[in-house]
């Protein structure tokens, strides 16, 4: 159990929330798979037929391949933050815990967005969960910028602030996908091959 200390500016070390991290997105991720083994392809009695049969579920390999690597994204700057980040406080818990109820949310609406892709409702929920995880994600680092010294001792203050201008393309991004997804779906989320240039536009304004 994380107990929080009394006084208002004390952290405590990143290696217990670090951990339970990686372990919520590796379940997460796992869990995709889920609607995989358990779609029925129906009876098959030939090659032709098989292959048939799993070209029906282009869709759902689709959705499954798309969370996937949307989650190892974000697994890989929640690793990159923390990188930098030394101690966190109650705050920084908290908000990096909103971003793993979005998380554990991602098979769930991966399925829906699959299953019941003909309504608005279906289509959204997916890029949603995503785009308040970035959002989550966002926060976290920007709160530990206003505590720059004790949570980011290694950056500077216009590299730490670089650093959250950088994660705006993503949060960005994500928002144009839920903009987009009722019209086009998951086709939505190719929008995330623009990261690396958003990232260093966003990063670049300023300087």
């Amino acid at each position: 159990m994380i107990r929080t200390r009394r006084h208002p500016a004390a952290t405590q070390g990143t290696n217990r929330l670090e951990a339970f991290t990686d372990g919520v997105f590796a379940i997460a991720a796992t869990l995709l798979v889920l609607d995989l083994t358990s779609y029925t392809l129906g009876p098959v009695t030939s090659d032709a037929g098989m292959w048939a049969a799993l070209g029906g579920m282009w869709e759902l390999f689709l959705n499954f391949v798309l969370s996937f690597l949307l989650l190892c994204l974000l697994w890989m700057t929640h690793v990159q933050q923390f990188e930098h980040v030394a101690r966190v406080d109650a705050t920084i818990v908290w908000l990096n815990s909103g971003r793993l109820l979005f998380i554990v949310l991602v098979p769930f609406a991966t399925s829906l967005t699959t299953e019941y892709s003909e309504w608005v409702a279906g289509r959204l929920l997916m890029p949603v969960a995503f785009f308040l995880a970035i959002l989550c994600s966002y926060l976290q680092w920007m709160w530990a910028v206003r505590s720059r010294t004790t949570m980011l001792p290694d950056l500077s203050d216009a590299d730490a602030r670089a650093y959250g201008r950088a994660a705006l393309s993503a949060l960005v991004i994500s928002a144009l996908v839920v903009v987009l997804a009722p019209f086009i779906g998951s086709f939505a989320f190719a929008l995330f091959v623009f990261d690396p240039i958003g990232t260093r536009l966003f990063r670049g304004k300023g300087s």
